[in-house]
């Protein structure tokens, strides 16, 4: 919850986007309800590892995790200020992870599929949810200040990055 604060905290300081209603639990314009919306995904992460009996199976050598972690938060913090590179990191994770699967199972039957599959698809109802939240006004990105517009589409690469370094 606290980095997940942090983080928002960040994001509402280089204008990413804005928390406009009045409240007496906001901290710098941030209500300190936006740190449960990370933490929530660390949430699910652990509910699904355990309702879905979770293995992952060719996990990377550790250098490159955390070389690949880094870099993902490390752009987090700069890209208001420098080149967005997830672009960059992105086509570099997928190399990292190419022979890295999980393995699940839903209502007795055992399946597996490339994780990268499982971030991007966590990464796409993240985004869904996303837009549920900004229509109902929990927050608003600068484009929707005049009126509700759907959340941009290259929103799905940063919750999937939130979800590789949640994994990781």
């Amino acid at each position: 919850h606290l980095l997940g604060l942090l983080m928002e905290l960040h994001k509402v300081n280089v204008g990413s986007w804005s928390y406009p209603e009045a409240a007496y639990t906001k901290i710098a314009g941030v209500p300190l309800y936006s740190g449960f919306m990370y933490a929530s995904v660390g949430s699910y992460i652990c509910q699904a590892w355990r309702r879905f009996s979770l293995t992952i199976e060719g996990w990377p050598a550790s250098v490159l995790v955390f070389i690949i972690g880094g870099a993902i938060y490390i752009n987090f913090f700069t890209n208001a200020f420098i080149m967005d590179l997830r672009w960059v990191i992105i086509p570099v994770m997928l190399v990292v992870f190419y022979k890295t699967s999980v393995s699940f199972s839903f209502r007795g039957i055992s399946m597996k599929m490339p994780i990268v599959i499982s971030f991007l698809l966590i990464g796409f109802f993240i985004w869904v949810a996303e837009n549920i939240a900004t229509l109902l006004g929990a927050w608003k990105y600068a484009y929707q200040h005049n009126g509700w517009q759907m959340v941009s589409y290259h929103k799905i690469t940063s919750w999937f990055l939130l979800i590789v370094v949640s994994i990781i």
